[in-house]
């Protein structure tokens, strides 16, 4: 099973239990419920969520007031949550976040790690991922769009 999930992930930065030292990883991974984003894996994914953060602290109030909605990420392996992020461009200077969004999103986005880095680097079009089910959407599709403006700042990554 554990190679199953090595292989569905593939380019998240893990070892299986037997390459390391540290087989509660294999426990928390193996254990963690079905919504519950396991904290022990380093994605592709979050260094561009942390290059997003840092530069929403450096102009967030522009970008409240061109998109004011909230959109969080459910990062999957398979069926596993294996992260979940949070950008509010509503409230104050706005944020991004670990986590569930504190409040009502206006978008969920539900895709694999390597569907994110496709659509960030620009390798597939939003509209074409959600047509082919690569992402899942709950909420607002047409505030998705004003997503996209944040995105392509991002493409060269």
């Amino acid at each position: 099973m554990w190679k199953e999930l090595k292989r569905k992930c593939c380019h998240a930065k893990m070892k299986t239990a037997e390459e390391t030292a540290a087989p509660e990883l294999y426990v928390t991974l193996m254990m963690a419920p079905k919504n519950s984003p396991a904290k022990a894996v380093r994605l592709q994914s979050d260094r561009v969520f942390e290059e997003i953060g840092r530069r929403i602290r450096e102009v967030g109030g522009q970008l409240v007031k061109k998109v004011n909605a909230v959109f969080q990420w459910d990062i999957m392996c398979g069926e596993l949550m294996v992260a979940q992020w949070t950008l509010d461009l509503k409230t104050g200077s706005g944020e991004l976040y670990r986590g569930p969004s504190r409040q009502s999103a206006d978008a969920v986005f539900t895709l694999s790690d390597d569907d994110f880095m496709e659509l960030v680097l620009g390798k597939v079009k939003p509209q074409r991922a959600f047509l082919v089910g690569k992402i899942k959407v709950k909420g607002s599709i047409v505030l998705s769009h004003r997503l996209e403006t944040i995105l392509k700042d991002y493409i060269k990554l």
